[in-house]
């Protein structure tokens, strides 16, 4: 099996862990929106309270990031569109077109190289049967199968804003219901991951994005 998984926990365990990690996932998933908050700025955000100098759009961006995860956390509905929708629909409430629905028309993803990379309107039935297909897969790990998905769907841009965040989101609640830790890019290597981001974009090839997330952005506890 590629990318065996590196962490094996119970939901339970995986839940805590990353309510453990909360403030750091919302800390560096805010880098998809070009935020610059301090971790420190973001957990006072997180408690509810105004920074001096963040913009009332920047603390909406993270308060949805917060209530994003929060509701991974909470809820028991299997992963499916229905469920990424309704991520979506949090995450970016106060950015897209038209939270929580399937992107109907055309888009453009400005790239690290200062190209444009334009993606196919989505097609819904093609979307599930493909998050099936990977779902339901016997020879790919819980770990490669949030990798795939996660990275399918940024590229894909499914949904009219928020992608990326929903994307993350979503694989990382494949990560939970699996027990095997958390997706998150590392900040001191952002700058590297998305111009493999930006390759795959234009190249649709996968695998030397899944080989360097396999290698730097796993995160997990090993319980003995």
């Amino acid at each position: 099996m590629k990318y065996p998984d590196l962490y094996h926990l119970t939901v339970d365990q995986n839940k805590r862990f990353t309510k453990q990690n909360l403030t750091r996932l919302v800390f560096t998933n805010s880098r998809f929106e070009g935020l610059t908050t301090t971790l420190p700025q973001t957990q006072t955000i997180i408690d509810g309270m105004g920074v001096k100098g963040v913009s009332t759009d920047d603390i909406e961006t993270i308060l949805q990031l917060k209530r994003g995860w929060e509701f991974i956390l909470k809820t028991d509905e299997p992963t499916s569109i229905k469920l990424e929708e309704k991520i979506n629909k949090i995450v970016a409430l106060h950015d897209a077109l038209i939270p929580g629905e399937i992107r109907t028309g055309n888009s453009m993803v400005a790239l690290t190289n200062d190209e444009t990379y334009i993606p196919a309107v989505p097609d819904a039935s093609k979307e599930e049967k493909y998050l099936n297909d990977v779902l339901n897969s016997g020879t790919m790990s819980t770990t490669d199968k949030a990798m795939t998905i996660m990275y399918h769907n940024m590229r894909a841009q499914i949904f009219w804003d928020g992608n990326k965040r929903t994307a993350t989101i979503f694989a990382n609640k494949i990560m939970i219901d699996g027990g095997a830790g958390l997706i998150n890019i590392p900040l001191d290597k952002w700058e590297e991951w998305n111009d493999m981001l930006s390759d795959f974009y234009q190249t649709d090839k996968m695998k030397q994005l899944k080989d360097w997330t396999y290698k730097n952005g796993i995160q997990g506890v090993s319980l003995k």
